[in-house]
Parts: C-alpha cells; structure tokens; sequence
C-alpha cells in the first residue's frame, strides 16, 4: 500500500513538500521553505515527520525557493546524502539561488543581532552556506518526456510554463498515477513554452495560487507596463519593481526591451539590482532548449531579448547604495518579489515617502509579506524597525503573474481527467473558490488537505 502525506504547501504558497511512500521506500516531492509571516516561517524550525529517517530521493518540480529551499536544512542538519533529481535548468538555477538563499539567511540573522530585533539571543541562520553547498552536490539532472527509476515506481517530466525549468511530475506507483502541478504557468508568456498539458492521473495534486480569481483581460501586461513607464517618467521620480530574480525579473526586461523598440516608452536607465536576477538572466539566455519561438527567433536576429537600451547590472552593495544619489527618473528592478528581503526593501524605504515614485507589484503577494501591506494600501509600513510613510504610488499589476489563474487551472485539468483533485499551494479562500469552481464541472472528488494530512494512493 502506498500513501502520500502533505508536510507543506497545502493551506499556504509557500514549503511545498509531499511524502511519497510504497513498500517501505519513500519519495520526497518538493523540498520548499516556508515563507511569509513569523508563524509560518517558524515552521522551517520544526522537525519534519521525516527527520529522524529522510527519504530515500527527492523529486524536484522547479527552482522557486518555495519549492526548493529547504534543501540545505535537511542536508545539513537532517544529513541528507540521497540523490536530489530536477531538470538541467532547475540544477544550474539552484546553483545560483540555493547559495544566495543561505547567504541571506546569515545576512539577516547578522542584522538582526547587530540591532536587537531578534527574540532569540543570538539569532541564527536556517542554514549556512557550507549547506547550500551540501545540497548542490546531491543534484542530478534529469530529462523531459522519458520515464526514469524512482524509489517507489518511476517518473517523468514535462514542461510547466511557470519559470526556467519548471515541470509537472508523473510518478507511477502500484499501478496508480500520480501528477504533481507543482507551479503551473500561463499559455503566450515570452520567453518559454506554453505549459503542457498532464496526462490521466488517478490523483492530481493541483497548485491554486490564484483559485477564485482570474487575470485581467481588458489590458494587456505590455500596455499596463508602459502606462506606468511613461507616467513615473513625466514626474521624474523612481519606479522601484520588486520582482523574483528567476521568471518575472527575465520577462520585465523582455518587455522593456520590446517596448522601448517599438517606441511605446521612453529608454529610462534600468538598473538590474540583483546579483541572483543577474546570474539567472545568464542562465534564460543559455538554456535555449526552453525558449519558445519568439525567443528563438530574436536571438536568431541577433537581438539581445533581456537587455534594454540603458540597461545597468549592479552587482555589488556599493553600487547598490549609489542608486541613491542618482537623478531620477529611472527604474530599479530588484529582488525579493513580495519584498520579503533583499536589496529592494532598502528601496523601498528610501522611495516610498515620496509621491514622485512609483512601486509596481508584478507577481503574487503573499498575506503577511511587507508587498501584499503595500497592495492592500497601508498607508504606513515597518522597515528595519522604522515606521516609513507610503505616499508613492503603488500599483498591482495581476496580469504578470506567472501562475495560471482559476480560468487557466480548469483548462489544464481537463487534460488530465483525473479522479480525485487535492488543492495544494493556495491560501484557504483561494483553494475554496476553486474547488467550488472544479465540483462545477469535476465528477471526481475534490479534497483540500492540511498540513499532516495524508491519504492512501
């Protein structure tokens, strides 16, 4: 008898991670870091149900740090030396992000003892970079479209849309087929493929980041990108667009690009201030068997996708800070995309006083990260321990989300005709609004499991 248990991403986006086991073998999908507020990125401090015997494997379905960043942790604390698998992209990716994610963690707990703000004397990392570098050696690339051996059955993936190198996952065990969404993205996105629809599944574990809600249609991503180019150029103030260094930071600067040559917007300075969002930006334009056609054929012309007229990389802290002393009006395009950490949130305290200014939301705000206060129009937020006046404008633009929305989400479905649907990856009112959504036209049931939940396969 085989059975799944649900250890994260369930009733939150963020820690997806999903037991796997069958005759005494155990597959781990996911490895994720829960993100967001104190009570659930507390949770990373617990033990997992797995601690005291890891799994066997672990099955990755892309790079997000929500899906993959607490693979330092079991490396390092839990001892992990099993083989971690992913696409050829999703393994250069972490490269990048896993490091940069610890050194982060030791950033922070640094910060945080230098001005007291901690609770716990001192504070620590999560992990430290020698994890990071633990777990890098544990990947192992594997293929799109070809079965391969897994501890409990076998497995494939298949392009998901969502980022460089997502995948859905397959995993056949005891003659039951499982499909794991992990992230789905959106059809007629630049830069990548077109998600691929799942096979039949006899269970699909299906993300419900935007369950009861869809993206706007009545404007198209390249129109509300400009409209705010030209709007914060006019006033000669600063546009601060906090964006994931992996996916939206990449598709921000296609767009620019693409704007600035078919004369629809100024060429302003654009200063990529991320040295992670730099790196990926390498890795999009290397790893050519994602792109889609559009891609293909701009680098067949000799056209650079991601690089716009004045665009500027800052790689280091001190270029960072003399963004500060620059004339406006120009961008900054910065990480972390809810404004969780990173470079941008100095931005934003620095910018966020001043009605000249502009803060563009391109992506998902998780309920409780500094982004989603600033959407829901907080007219004063917390930074660093300082009280900081919101008088820029803030803007929400929904429709560059690189998730599917509810819409979308039932269209993928439909491929797979499954027999049961467990709604993972979406806040409560989301993952109820699309699970009403599927009864409409699901015959199948429908489950929303919690956090240490599990059920036979």
């Amino acid at each position: 008898m085989s059975s799944l248990a649900f250890l994260g991403g369930t009733d939150t986006v963020t820690g997806s991670k999903f037991l796997l086991t069958s005759g005494g073998r155990s597959l781990l999908v996911d490895c994720g870091m829960f993100q967001g507020p104190r009570e659930i990125s507390q949770l990373n401090w617990q033990d997992p149900p797995f601690a005291a015997a890891p799994p066997d494997e672990v099955l990755l379905t892309h790079a997000h740090i929500d899906h993959s960043g607490y693979l330092p942790r079991l490396a390092g604390r839990y001892a992990y030396e099993g083989p971690v698998r992913a696409t050829a992209a999703t393994v250069d990716l972490l490269g990048v992000m896993l490091p940069d994610a610890a050194r982060l963690q030791e950033e922070t707990a640094e910060y945080l003892n230098r001005k007291g703000y901690s609770r716990h004397h001192p504070a620590l990392p999560l992990y430290t970079p020698e994890d990071a570098e633990r777990a890098l050696r544990l990947l192992q690339p594997a293929p799109y479209h070809e079965w391969f051996p897994v501890p409990v059955g076998q497995a494939r993936l298949a392009d998901a849309g969502h980022i460089l190198g997502a995948a859905h996952v397959t995993v056949e065990v005891e003659g039951r087929r499982l499909v794991f969404s992990g992230d789905v993205g959106r059809w007629g996105i630049p830069v990548l493929k077109d998600p691929e629809p799942p096979a039949g599944a006899d269970l699909l574990l299906l993300e419900s980041t935007y369950g009861g809600r869809d993206h706007p249609d009545d404007l198209d991503p390249d129109s509300a990108l400009a409209a705010i180019v030209k709007r914060v150029a006019g006033r000669r103030g600063v546009m601060v667009i906090p964006a994931f260094a992996v996916g939206r930071s990449q598709e921000i600067l296609f767009r620019l690009r693409r704007l600035e040559d078919e004369g629809r917007v100024p060429a302003l300075p654009v200063y990529l201030d991320s040295p992670m969002s730099i790196e990926a930006t390498e890795l999009y334009r290397a790893h050519v068997e994602e792109h889609d056609r559009e891609m293909k054929a701009l680098e067949q012309a000799g056209v650079a996708p991601f690089r716009p007229a004045r665009l500027r990389l800052t790689r280091t802290v001190e270029e960072s800070k003399r963004l500060n002393d620059l004339e406006p009006p120009f961008i900054v395009l910065s990480a972390s995309g809810m404004a969780t950490g990173g470079r941008v949130v100095h931005h934003l305290k620095r910018r966020l006083p001043f009605s000249q200014n502009l803060v563009a939301f391109v992506g998902y705000q998780a309920v409780g990260t500094l982004g989603r206060s600033l959407v829901d129009g907080a007219p004063r937020v917390h930074i660093h321990g300082d009280e900081v006046e919101v008088r820029a404008e803030v803007v929400m633009l929904d429709a560059f989300s690189a998730h599917a929305d509810q819409g979308e989400l039932l269209r993928w479905v439909q491929a797979a005709a499954p027999r049961r649907i467990a709604l993972v990856h979406g806040e409560d009112e989301g993952r109820q609004a699309l699970a009403g959504a599927l009864r409409e036209v699901f015959a199948g049931e429908v489950l929303l499991p919690a956090r240490g939940d599990s059920l036979e396969v």
